[in-house]
């Protein structure tokens, strides 16, 4: 196993396993804060055209909207290099957005179109982009997070500064692979960051009742990885822890948990009625945490952005994704000689 190069400087823990969701507004810029709106709201658009077109019979299987959690990926893919790797569960959409890749083609697999990332053959839960550094959407449980902890060994066996950004939720965190991959991350300090998004239901389950110790970011303590709960609700505050686990990580110390404490407005997949909470409780998150709205309200009252402006910002986002279902309806299916390809690859 490689030695992390010698110029990364060692870093101390960013306040190792303490619990801290900021209150205080963190610094930006106007310039800054427009383009996580953008961002936020392009996913927001996206998943609510896509539960449309699920409507419609033109997305089949299975489909997990991201909506209400976008601060969570877009605070965190801000802090990130082009070369960082991302690997996530199903629920993985936004991702893929705020790693860059074109909405058309992401509603394209969407709707099993050969113009889509994965040729169609994906769908909702299994897209890739190596141009991106994006490898995947996984549909089974947890599974994503030995894969993710591969990734951070691979780059630390060739010596590079990338980190792995391997995403999960409170549901995969009670998972055995996940606690094999902490073990050995831990122990060969591989540079993975492991965000937790808890969105406080696992499926159909509140973490109260399913989980014996709720506070995700303390699931390191005993391989010793530091963790640190997060306002995953605040795309600032998101964006500045993310940046100091960067900083600790890319210094050779080792993984690092970041728990962000988040919350979906859908069910957990387009068939869950959802039934298992309130209107009620939607509704008041809606109302106060809203992730897009406290940034529109903060570019409106704290820098004077206005209404013709971020009407621009919203129509262009409109114009975007209505291009991307365009073109995901009149792309083609693709061919049913795709069955044999990406099968096998002989080495």
């Amino acid at each position: 196993m490689a030695k992390p190069a010698s110029s990364r400087s060692r870093s101390r823990s960013p306040r190792s396993s303490a619990k801290k969701e900021p209150n205080t507004p963190v610094e930006t810029t106007a310039e800054d804060l427009s383009a996580l709106y953008r961002e936020m709201l392009l996913i927001r658009r996206f998943e609510e055209k896509a539960g449309q077109l699920y409507g419609m019979g033109l997305i089949g299987g299975f489909c997990h909207l991201y909506i209400g959690q976008e601060a969570v990926v877009v605070g965190i893919q801000a802090a990130l290099t082009a070369n960082d790797k991302v690997i996530t569960s199903y629920r993985d959409h936004g991702h893929m957005l705020a790693c860059g890749m074109e909405s058309a083609g992401v509603m394209a697999e969407l709707t099993g179109r050969a113009g889509g990332y994965s040729r169609g053959k994906g769908g909702s839960m299994h897209m890739f982009s190596r141009e991106k550094n994006f490898y995947g959407g996984h549909g089974i449980v947890g599974a994503q997070v030995p894969l993710g902890t591969g990734l951070a060994m691979a780059e630390k066996y060739k010596g590079t500064d990338a980190i792995s950004v391997t995403y999960f939720g409170d549901g995969s965190a009670n998972q055995g692979q996940v606690y094999e991959a902490f073990n050995m991350a831990a122990l060969w300090k591989l540079p993975v960051i492991y965000v937790i998004e808890n969105n406080q239901y696992a499926m159909g389950t509140s973490v109260v009742r399913s989980s014996a110790q709720t506070e995700m970011y303390k699931r390191g303590d005993s391989f010793g990885i530091p963790g640190r709960q997060v306002d995953g609700m605040d795309v600032l505050v998101v964006k500045q822890a993310a940046e100091e686990a960067v900083e600790y990580v890319r210094g050779g110390n080792g993984p690092i948990i970041l728990e962000m404490k988040t919350y979906r407005y859908r069910g957990h997949s387009m068939s869950d009625p959802a039934k298992y909470r309130s209107k009620e409780e939607v509704a008041k998150m809606r109302a106060e945490k809203d992730p897009i709205e406290r940034v529109r309200v903060r570019l409106v009252e704290e820098f004077g952005v206005g209404d013709d402006a971020l009407k621009a910002i919203d129509k262009e986002v409109k114009s975007i994704v209505s291009d991307a279902a365009e073109f995901a309806q009149n792309s083609p299916e693709p061919d049913p000689s795709e069955l044999y390809t990406d099968v096998l690859v002989e080495v």
